[in-house]
């Protein structure tokens, strides 16, 4: 007890300094924007690629109503003052996209109804279209996309 009983607070010690250096700290910000300018480009083609899936299923949808249509009317255009084909000029918005079938497509024995992307989402910038033929077409897409008279184009890179 009579021991030593004082402490030396400032006495130097074998172990290092707990923490980061300014360089470790560097190169983890480095890492990370690396990751960041690679991961951000690939999500967003993800995201866009999902809002396509919209237009296709929407034009898919309308084409099946106005075939319907047809059936009951044996045309493609208005009949009457009670019937109205299940497509107008106008358009309808629909997630991502205006789908609207333009007047002068729409005749009694054809039609073709589009998808626009709505400005302003990342969809902006495509234009899908389909006729009473089943003729698929991407007919407008952003730099970097691919357009075609034969299929609709869902994916970045995909060709005719």
């Amino acid at each position: 007890m009579l021991g030593n009983t004082h402490t030396n607070v400032n006495k130097p010690t074998n172990r290092g300094e707990r923490g980061f250096t300014l360089i470790e700290l560097m190169v983890v910000v480095a890492i990370v924007g690396v990751l960041t300018a690679i991961a951000l480009p690939s999500y967003r083609d993800y995201v866009v690629r999902g809002q396509l899936t919209e237009a296709v299923s929407n034009l898919t949808t309308l084409r099946a109503d106005m075939e319907r249509y047809y059936q009951d009317f044996r045309t493609y255009q208005a009949v009457g003052s009670t019937s109205t084909p299940p497509c107008t000029a106008a358009g309808t918005v629909l997630g991502k996209f205006t789908v609207s079938c333009p007047a002068a497509t729409l005749s009694a024995n054809g039609y073709v109804l589009q998808a626009v992307g709505v400005t302003g989402s990342p969809a902006a910038g495509f234009t899908f279209t389909v006729n009473e033929k089943d003729e698929k077409k991407t007919t407008a897409a952003p730099t970097g996309w691919n357009t075609c008279t034969t299929k609709w184009l869902t994916r970045k890179g995909d060709s005719c």
